[in-house]
């Protein structure tokens, strides 16, 4: 018998989730809650014959044992790799044979899954789904080759001036703490791993009260209902993850070099950002918006590239962790010109930290913020991997319709003040591999 589910009225949707009469997306949002209290938030869609589910627990990376980074990670890539009855190889067979798609990955707040099935297999990829979730076998073989492939892939980016200069921030930002480690884990503690520290990492994080699961195709509610509770009702209710300190970023002034015989250097900088939650966040996305986080309209491409052929690519970006953020940018250009480079990075930081930005990039920023909106819901699984993000964002389902409003209000008063936050005195956090000159 299918279980019963609490649900809101939605209406049908064409592809992509698109606005109600109302302007409305949140509407077309149907929250699902199974007999057993599991819920997801599910878009209907039959415009295609096709479901897309993703969902995650809360922990990742953060929670690898002490002295083992990459745990997390590698559980993540051997979850699929054989459960209950199916060896590995009968398990991806099974999947082959009805078109199934399964994935998993881990993040450094987030261990997450991703499913994807023809409408008419669903009923068998669900199953299959089940005992990934709940009885995957970890065995020795694929936990050789899936480690074997994890330390392959980080021999070969060990000299790659992306990794190093992304790695060495990283390590430099948050020393000390989670966040500070490599999700893929290091060459030299990656053989330290073993099997029970993966079943010890799975028994603290699957559990139901930090699971969140969003779902968009052609099932619906009382359907879905009855899957949530058969994936998902075995796992326990309460997770056992360790408590993550809050983190701020260090080093904000310091420079750091790592030598690569290349004749470019890459560049990573950064300095502490502004919450999630926080009140002037929203203006903070404006103003980095016109920092580097557009393209053609951004000041960093017009000054770095356009004006002075610095750099082919340089952008900045708002990162937000459970328990920490930052303002993150990079750039790669020839030795001779790094320093230069980011001494007009610098300068532009600096000058948007005094004076804020202009009325015209303050309204080009705001159109393109919420023109582009869209573009992140114009397929089954774009929509699904938004709806799942917000519930472990920690928002409700209404910021799909509140966001773009709030953008739209931001003033020249608000994106001021979130300048002066963000970018501050403007000393940055640097990492560079390569052979710099003037640095």
């Amino acid at each position: 018998m299918t279980a019963p589910a609490t649900t809101t009225d939605a209406p049908t949707l064409t592809p992509g989730l698109k606005t109600n009469e109302r302007g409305s997306r949140a509407s077309m949002v149907q929250k699902v809650v199974s007999k057993g209290g599991i819920e997801a938030w599910l878009v209907e869609d039959y415009a295609v014959p096709l479901v897309a589910v993703e969902f995650a627990f809360k922990g990742g990376a953060s929670q690898d044992p002490a002295g083992k980074p990459g745990a997390a990670n590698l559980l993540a890539g051997l979850i699929d790799e054989g459960a209950g009855p199916y060896d590995a190889e009968a398990f991806h067979r099974a999947l082959d044979e009805d078109a199934i798609e399964l994935s998993f990955s881990a993040d450094r707040d987030i261990l997450s899954g991703r499913l994807q099935t023809l409408s008419r297999n669903s009923a068998q990829a669900f199953s299959l789904l089940r005992l990934a979730v709940n009885e995957a076998r970890l065995e020795a073989e694929p936990f050789e080759r899936v480690l074997s492939q994890i330390a392959a892939g980080l021999k070969s980016e060990a000299n790659e001036p992306d990794y190093v200069a992304g790695r060495t921030f990283r390590e430099k930002a948050f020393p000390g703490h989670p966040y500070g480690l490599p999700v893929r884990g290091d060459l030299s503690v990656l053989p330290a791993l073993t099997r029970g520290d993966l079943v010890e990492l799975r028994g603290k994080i699957f559990a139901r009260d930090t699971l969140k699961i969003a779902v968009v195709g052609a099932i619906d509610a009382a359907t879905l209902a009855g899957h949530l509770d058969d994936v998902f009702g075995p796992l326990p209710q309460a997770s056992h993850i360790a408590p993550v300190a809050d983190a701020l970023l260090s080093g904000e002034g310091d420079r750091f070099v790592v030598d690569i015989d290349v004749p470019q250097s890459t560049i990573r900088f950064g300095r502490q950002g502004l919450a999630r939650m926080d009140p002037d966040f929203i203006a903070s996305m404006v103003v980095n918006h016109v920092l580097g986080g557009g393209v053609f309209s951004a000041r960093l491409f017009r000054e770095v590239r356009e004006k002075r052929g610095l750099a082919y690519s340089v952008y900045s970006q708002l990162i937000t962790y459970d328990h920490g953020s930052m303002l993150y940018g990079g750039t790669s250009t020839k030795n001779e010109r790094a320093a230069e480079s980011m001494t007009v990075i610098a300068g532009e930081i600096a000058s948007l930290s005094e004076q804020g930005p202009t009325e015209e990039e303050l309204e080009k920023a705001k159109k393109y913020l919420i023109g582009s909106y869209a573009l992140r819901f114009d397929t089954s699984t774009k929509i699904a991997s938004q709806l799942l993000h917000l519930q472990t964002d920690g928002f409700g389902v209404d910021y799909l319709d509140e966001r773009n409003r709030l953008i739209a209000a931001v003033t020249m008063e608000d994106a001021k003040r979130a300048a002066k936050r963000l970018f501050g005195d403007a000393k940055l956090l640097v990492a560079v591999a390569g052979r710099p000159e003037g640095m």
